[in-house]
């Protein structure tokens, strides 16, 4: 591809400015693998160019970078494959995206976007003071090794064409006292796109007797957010002391991750980043049994084999054996994945003769084939829960993953102190969404898109006929986009796919966006920030600024031999920044 001498000379004075930017980072930055990942992104960019070509790999040299990959040659023809529209350009009218939840959706979708049009100036709202949502707030605290997807967000992140606003919440979006408030009208008038990656906020729940009424039972995405350091579930305080039996309704991933913190050897968490009123909890925590509770068989549940063998693993936790006759007779006809899954139960339900669950101190089973139909009080307490009832359904298919439950009328309880929904995630719309017109669908509690992140919204032709229509400039990403399904990885493949779909729409230059009919840049967040005047009503969040509340958190958990200790006051998190 040739590279005219204009494009090159129209990046120069960016590309030295901001390769300095990062060498100051360096020079105040005692973590060299950041220095390294700003460094690899600059480049990546296209920022560092010719005149800066030596001094970076002076600084990439300790890490035995090839310089090659980083030849002007390279860089330019990284600048020229970029999207462009001739509407926009890198210097004096950016492209401006704000991106509006700082989940693994919106720093995917920001990566992607940044890859590849260039120039892209990306503003990351946040209602919380942190970022990294679900990455924060719902990864199982020892499974450090899927957090690992923040190193790539701390390299998003390091661009200067990057702008995080924490402590800021977009329209009616739950939010915290502390916390500032600016319309979504106001975001539309300054931007040329809009993302919305804000996931879910609520949970399903059963809708049976006992329910709302009883104390005990609580929902997966609570404890989760709980025992993750969640400011908007600091309070939960479940009570594990009550009985030794627990109930987990669903089969899901979240619901293996809340048996799990149940049953594990609290010692075994002490050097995780679980929140110290968490451990402290589980410590006096009396549960020694575990059902994890499905309406449908094991060919149709939704937890992965790796959820399930770390539950296997548990030294001193036992599996009680399930019915092997909603096992496939002929497993090794069975598709890889569900067959080594099948495989699994079928080994430990084999090794484990029904009384070997007496010999260990704690136990969990996978209950199949039962549909929750009340909670019932306790006896000695009527307003806490004391044992669930359950219908016993059969399946129209057992061995197909598509079968359907129907009840068989026979009933069964289980004594129950706690009980735990883990029936799925649901997203709900921002208040203003009916009031601009963007459509949400309730039922699937999802912004209507067209499987690539476009929104839609309803159109009428000449002749009074519907149609649907891309809303111009406005685009979604994750669990909004798609639901509440899938893990981190899927994520991102999702969030890459509603990028690639703003990228082909500005490279094609008649798709309308967002203030596509003005004349004058879009000001993105200094436009907000002056139209709101939000940052004098409320203390607004900068990276830098979380940088602070990072390092201050992981100061508190040296004493423990943590990685940090996490703040779950949105108050204290603020406070460190006085």
């Amino acid at each position: 591809m040739q590279v005219s001498n204009s494009l090159v000379k129209a990046n120069a004075k960016k590309g030295v400015r901001n390769f300095f930017w990062s060498v100051d980072k360096f020079n105040s930055e005692r973590d060299y693998e950041k220095k390294f990942f700003r460094a690899k992104f600059c480049v990546e960019k296209g920022w560092a160019v010719k005149q800066s070509l030596s001094a970076l790999n002076a600084a990439l040299r300790p890490f035995k970078v090839n310089p090659q990959l980083f030849s002007a040659a390279t860089i330019a023809r990284r600048a020229a494959s970029s999207a462009s529209s001739p509407a926009h350009d890198a210097i004096n009218n950016p492209f401006r995206v704000a991106v509006i939840g700082s989940g693994p959706a919106g720093f995917y979708t920001t990566y992607r976007l940044m890859s590849k049009v260039h120039g892209a100036k990306v503003d990351m709202y946040e209602q919380l003071p942190v970022p990294f949502g679900l990455v924060r707030f719902g990864v199982a605290p020892d499974h450090p090794e899927v957090k690992n997807c923040r190193e790539k967000f701390e390299e998003v992140a390091a661009s200067p064409d990057f702008t995080f606003v924490g402590n800021v919440s977009v329209g009616d979006q739950p939010g915290h006292p502390e916390a500032g408030r600016i319309p979504l009208a106001s975001i539309l008038r300054h931007y040329n796109a809009v993302v919305f990656a804000y996931g879910s906020s609520k949970d399903k729940t059963l809708g049976i007797p006992g329910e709302s009424d009883l104390k005990g039972i609580y929902s997966a995405r609570e404890f989760v957010g709980w025992y993750n350091g969640l400011p908007e579930h600091a309070d939960l305080a479940p009570d594990l002391t009550q009985g030794d039996e627990a109930v987990i309704i669903g089969q899901g991933n979240v619901a293996l991750d809340v048996a799990r913190m149940l049953l594990e050897d609290v010692d075994v968490l002490r050097k995780s980043d679980i929140t110290a009123h968490a451990l402290e909890t589980l410590s006096k925590s009396k549960i020694k049994r575990v059902h994890v509770v499905g309406r449908r068989g094991p060919m149709q549940a939704a937890f992965t084999i790796k959820e399930v063998r770390e539950l296997m693993k548990l030294p001193p936790v036992a599996f009680h054996p399930v019915d092997q006759s909603l096992l496939p007779p002929d497993i090794k006809a069975l598709p890889r994945a569900p067959r080594r899954l099948i495989e699994l139960l079928l080994k430990h339900s084999e090794q484990q003769p029904p009384t070997s669950a007496t010999l260990k101190p704690k136990s969990w089973s996978l209950d199949f084939c039962l549909s929750p139909k009340k909670f019932l009080p306790n006896p000695s307490s009527p307003l806490t829960l004391g044992s669930t009832e359950f219908e016993r359904t059969s399946l129209s298919d057992p061995f197909s993953p598509n079968a359907y439950a129907l009840g068989t009328g026979e009933t069964l309880t289980f004594p129950s102190s706690i009980a735990f929904r883990s029936i799925g995630y649901k997203s709900t719309p921002l208040k203003e969404f009916a009031d601009i017109g963007i459509p949400f669908d309730e039922r699937r509690g999802v912004i209507d898109n067209d499987g690539h992140g476009r929104v839609w919204h309803e159109e009428r032709t000449q002749d009074a006929a519907q149609t649907f229509g891309h809303f111009p400039g406005l685009y979604c990403a994750g669990w909004v986009k798609r639901g509440p399904t899938g893990v981190i990885a899927s994520t991102m493949e999702d969030a890459f796919a509603t990028a690639d779909a703003i990228a082909e729409d500005l490279s094609k230059g008649n798709v309308p966006f967002l203030r596509h009919k003005e004349g004058r840049p879009a000001k993105g967040w200094e436009g907000v920030r002056a139209d709101t005047g939000v940052d004098k009503k409320a203390k607004v969040v900068g990276w830098e600024d979380w940088l602070k509340i990072d390092q201050a958190e992981r100061e508190r958990g040296k004493g423990d031999g943590k990685e940090r200790e996490k703040f779950t006051r949105t108050a204290d998190m603020l406070a460190v920044l006085e």
